[in-house]
């Protein structure tokens, strides 16, 4: 059996909660009031979804718990949201940065893909050890960064959408604002 058909059969096994993410889903991330009231307000719907809520619908989808101080979000998963078709960032900053990209080889990582207004989301699991290589290439940049009389405060760089859709295994599927799939 090859490792992706190892992973995703083990990624199959695992529990995932779906129905309670697609609830938190429902009442903090597509709100129709909460997006009627910024509508009436002359507000946009696009960035009114906080990171920290995505976080909270990873942790929910997984069972995994938030983490304490600099790292991975949760304990055992980073979370990257970003719209549909948009690569994803990963910022390390100077006093912890080599360290966040060691642990980010090591976790495993949740994409989460998502439309303007929120009716479509697409969630996605890739072990950090399929994107070990890309982290690796990255460290000689991040240390360059960080060195001589003025280190720059942080170091970007960004996995892309298309990367996560043929490497990443769906987990879950929303679709005009309803579970269509699941593992």
């Amino acid at each position: 059996m090859s490792e992706d058909a190892k992973l995703a059969k083990d990624i199959k096994t695992i529990k995932y909660h779906l129905g309670e993410a697609y609830d938190f889903y429902r009442s903090f991330i597509y709100n129709k009031e909460h997006q009627s009231i910024l509508k009436d307000h002359g507000f946009h719907f696009a960035g009114s979804v906080a990171s920290v809520n995505w976080e909270v619908f990873a942790s929910i989808l997984t069972g995994d718990r938030g983490k304490e101080g600099y790292g991975s979000d949760l304990i055992n998963h980073e979370v990257k949201s970003s719209v549909d078709g948009s690569s994803f960032e990963y910022q390390y900053h100077l006093n912890a940065g080599e360290i966040k990209l060691q642990e980010d080889m090591e976790v495993n990582h949740i994409f989460i893909s998502y439309s303007k207004d929120y009716k479509d989301v697409e969630v996605r699991l890739l072990e950090g050890s399929k994107l070990k290589d890309t982290f690796e290439k990255w460290m000689p940049g991040l240390i360059e960064n960080y060195a001589g009389a003025t280190p720059k405060q942080r170091y970007r760089k960004s996995v892309s959408y298309g990367f996560v859709k043929i490497n990443g295994i769906l987990i879950l599927k929303i679709q005009n604002g309803n579970l269509v799939d699941r593992v």
